[in-house]
């Protein structure tokens, strides 16, 4: 595997730390399916209790695949996948490219 390939590999790893918890992925399939909510409205929806749902929207945030914007005392969180999108398909590339280049 090329330098280059590891590089964005390693990039990636936030992404796919994100993706393996279950309660994250139901945050991402809720913004997804209803758009921009806050914590309240998220809360009204998951098992999850307020700080947990906050505790795993600060990984989402630290991951790039929320965004938030703060409208008077509420914080709405909308899913932002362009980023991940993006190096996802860069490190699919580059390990294709590094596999042609193998055979």
């Amino acid at each position: 595997m090329s330098q280059h390939t590891i590089d964005i590999l390693r990039e990636c790893t936030p992404i796919f730390s994100i993706l393996q918890d279950h309660n994250r992925q139901d945050i991402l399939v809720l913004l997804y399916d209803e758009g921009e909510m806050s914590v309240s409205q998220i809360a009204e929806r998951l098992t999850l209790s307020r700080p947990a749902i906050s505790h795993h929207l600060k990984h989402l945030l630290d991951a790039k695949v929320v965004t938030v914007q703060k409208r008077a005392t509420e914080r709405y969180y909308a899913l932002s996948l362009d980023h991940s999108i993006k190096l996802l398909k860069q490190l699919l590339q580059s390990l294709e490219t590094d596999n042609q280049s193998k055979n």
